[in-house]
């Protein structure tokens, strides 16, 4: 009879850590998905697609504007200008990225893309 009672008891601890832990997974991946849903909401609000009547981008997590006639879209592969940490890694003059977002939510300095890249071999 003891046993069966341990037995009852320790079944019974264990689907209610289990239920607990679901339920609490359950929640915390409700939580972050609203946290991602206001984040992008919040981004949307302020987002600018054009500074002083140029396109704004980013590449690789940087803002940057777009003198170009014909506007970039995502996955556009474009030259961005030496800078120091560019220079470094890749050595003088342009160095190629990949337009990942049209607009920016930065209100700061912009550096101007060179110019589109040339076509990948492929």
């Amino acid at each position: 009879m003891a046993e069966a009672h341990r037995r009852g008891w320790s079944e019974g601890y264990k689907s209610g850590s289990e239920s607990s832990a679901s339920y609490s997974k359950s929640r915390i991946e409700r939580l972050e998905q609203r946290v991602k849903e206001l984040e992008e909401q919040l981004d949307d609000a302020k987002r600018v697609y054009e500074i002083g009547g140029h396109q704004v981008v980013d590449v690789g997590g940087y803002a940057y504007r777009w003198r170009g006639s014909t506007p970039l879209d995502v996955g556009d592969r474009v030259l961005l200008p030496e800078n120091y940490v560019s220079r470094m890694k890749n050595g003088r003059g342009p160095t190629l990225g990949v337009v990942s977002k049209l607009g920016t939510t930065y209100r700061g300095p912009l550096s101007d893309i060179v110019s589109r890249a040339p076509a990948a071999d492929g």
